[in-house]
């Protein structure tokens, strides 16, 4: 019997000039890169940056195919998890590039969902100052976001990627068959931050969303779908704003609440990984839109029972432990990245697919309306 062959990858283009890249989307896309390789007029040798998990899973596969186009390919492994997006695995990484004798021509390879994404993109922008990257996520979180867009960082003890750079790739290969290995539970936190892309600006793209999120995560042509909408959705929204001086912010729905959440809980990803957080922030953004008067309730209700209805926590008392007080967690807030003039920044909403950027919160009412939900089961 015939294997089934897989229809070719949909192309969504990320416009920025001469640094103008396309992400390739679609399941069994990760063949692409035989074609695609040698169009980038890469040098002899690559960096293959993973975790310990895809190191077993994953990059044997990527690594044949560089050696079938005669790369010297050399293996970077790092621990899985998000303790990996600090100094000390930043200097070891680029530390076993430079010792790799990757070049200025040559390749890193980021295979891996977010955390690898972000720190061997990060390596890649600050190792001889600069060297050219690809962005191959493993996840579906990292596909639909923290691979498109060339934010790359580590964390701070203070917040959540506080220390990073802005480096495009120069291709991402988002094959969506990758995404079978997941856990559910990485699925369904991936899984946020496509409807988060609903919730922005694309309230039919939510209505979608509704009706087909079983074939999302079930693999069907509806993840494909979902995953090339929220890419194109990113894409536009980084042509226009590459370094999030305007509406790029947008992106960042319910992240002020999540990342204060993963600070709160020591990015303990046993307690809460951040599609989670996401989940959580998305629903609170869209309560605190009513609370100040923004957003009807029912818009609120619906957000939160789809996230409900798709297995994602909505609310604080979702979180196993303690994760301080009203008081700690409006502290943290205050080292979000979108903070100006010591002034709170915040994404709320009038309605699904209305959202918009609110400066200068006022502080005291963020907190208030946090002891609210603290206080809510």
């Amino acid at each position: 019997m015939n294997k089934p062959v897989s229809p070719p990858p949909l192309i969504v283009p990320v416009a920025l000039g001469d640094r103008s890249y396309d992400i390739l989307v679609g399941r069994g896309a990760l063949g692409e890169l035989t074609t695609r390789w040698p169009q980038l007029k890469p040098g002899r040798r690559a960096a293959i940056v993973t975790d310990a998990n895809l190191d077993r899973l994953h990059r044997p596969a990527v690594e044949k195919l560089l050696k079938d186009q005669g790369v010297a390919v050399t293996t970077i492994v790092v621990e899985a998890g998000e303790g990996s997006k600090s100094y000390a695995t930043l200097e070891r990484v680029c530390d076993d590039i430079i010792a790799a004798r990757i070049e200025r021509n040559d390749l890193v390879v980021a295979l891996g969902g977010g955390v690898v994404g972000d720190l061997a993109g990060f390596a890649a922008a600050i190792a001889r100052r600069g060297l050219r990257f690809v962005q191959i996520p493993t996840s579906l979180l990292a596909q639909v976001d923290s691979s498109v867009g060339g934010k790359t960082g580590i964390n701070s003890p203070h917040g959540k990627n506080l220390i990073g750079a802005f480096h495009q790739p120069v291709l991402v290969i988002a094959d969506t068959a990758l995404v079978d290995t997941l856990p559910d539970r990485e699925k369904r936190a991936g899984y946020a931050e496509i409807v988060k892309y609903g919730l922005i600006d694309d309230r039919a793209f939510f209505k979608w969303l509704e009706t087909n999120a079983a074939g999302v995560f079930s693999g069907g042509p509806e993840r494909d779908h979902a995953v090339a909408v929220s890419c194109r959705a990113k894409a536009a929204i980084v042509a226009r704003d590459e370094r999030e001086t305007g509406d790029r912010a947008l992106l960042n729905l319910g992240h002020t609440f999540a990342h204060a959440l993963e600070r709160a809980t020591h990015y303990d990803g046993a307690r809460l990984v951040h599609g989670e957080a996401v989940a959580i922030g998305l629903a609170l953004a869209f309560r605190f839109s009513v609370k100040l008067g923004f957003a009807g309730g029912q818009d609120a209700v619906r957000v939160e029972k789809h996230l409900q209805a798709v297995g994602l926590p909505t609310r604080l008392h979702d979180i196993k432990g303690d994760i301080g007080d009203a008081a700690s967690l409006t502290e943290a807030m205050y080292q979000d990245k979108k903070v100006a003039d010591g002034q709170l920044t915040f994404i709320l909403a009038r309605g699904v697919g209305e959202s918009f950027i609110a400066r200068g919160v006022d502080g005291e009412k963020a907190r208030a309306f946090l002891e609210e939900e603290l206080g809510r089961r």
